[in-house]
């Protein structure tokens, strides 16, 4: 298996398990694709896949609807996308991805999180290169088309890894060539179930159950953050994840 597919099971429904914070976190990208990319689905490929996506989530209409609507509303001065970067207890490396209106807000409850937990947020950029920035696609399988055949098509669209995983198929690729992945999926009639953002860390580290304990307070309160949208870290999962 290849370590994308593998990081993503580790992670699978994980942090996820509240269906609000889906909600919200779907949401929010909804708003900034829109933002970005205007109200029409068929003429923002960002938009299309996020509600596709939010669709194969049970979000309900009226919440996809409300925020589009929140994107092209005058009063609306939109999300602001923010990274930070630091080290929690015992040098595990967090990666936290933000969207937020306030920024002066969201900065200082980060930095809280990390210093009553033991750890430090360090500057913009400090851990970038201890992550690789990955897109990863859910397709549904097709008929006629072989994993090892697709495989071979998207190579050249910076495609490193396929793999089967139940009914779906995972395709994941470099960050920056996520919209020529997409072009190419729907111009061959691949039904997009949904298309994330991860980092992948390029080295895990071991740590003790008491100190997995110490981490985990300190990655929950991050997560449970509303202006947060992703955490990821370099902390090894325990087996069996």
């Amino acid at each position: 298996m290849g370590r994308a597919f593998e990081y993503r099971k580790a992670k699978k429904f994980k942090r996820w398990g509240n269906m609000a914070r889906v909600f919200t976190k779907l949401g929010k990208e909804i708003t900034i694709a829109t933002k970005a990319g205007g109200p029409d689905p068929d003429g923002n490929p960002r938009l299309r896949v996020l509600m596709q996506q939010a669709k194969k989530e049970n979000m309900p209409k009226e919440n996809v609807e409300r925020a589009i609507k929140k994107a092209t509303s005058k009063d609306f001065t939109d999300y602001k996308e923010m990274n930070y970067e630091g080290y929690g207890p015992f040098g595990i490396a967090i990666f936290v991805e933000t969207a937020t209106d306030n920024t002066t807000r969201t900065v200082a409850n980060v930095r809280s999180y990390f210093n009553k937990h033991g750890g430090s947020l360090g500057t913009s950029g400090s851990l970038e290169f201890l992550f690789e920035h990955k897109c990863v696609f859910h397709i549904n399988q097709k008929d006629g088309v072989s994993l090892e055949d697709l495989e071979l098509e998207l190579i050249d669209y910076g495609v490193d890894e396929v793999e089967a995983d139940e009914e779906e198929i995972i395709i994941s690729g470099e960050f920056s060539q996520n919209s020529a992945i997409q072009k190419y999926l729907e111009e061959n009639g691949f039904e997009i179930n949904s298309a994330e953002f991860i980092r992948i860390p390029n080295d895990l580290k071991e740590v003790t159950p008491e100190q997995r304990v110490q981490l985990d307070k300190l990655l929950e309160k991050l997560e449970e953050d509303e202006d947060v949208q992703n955490v990821f870290h370099n902390m090894k999962e325990e087996e069996g994840e």
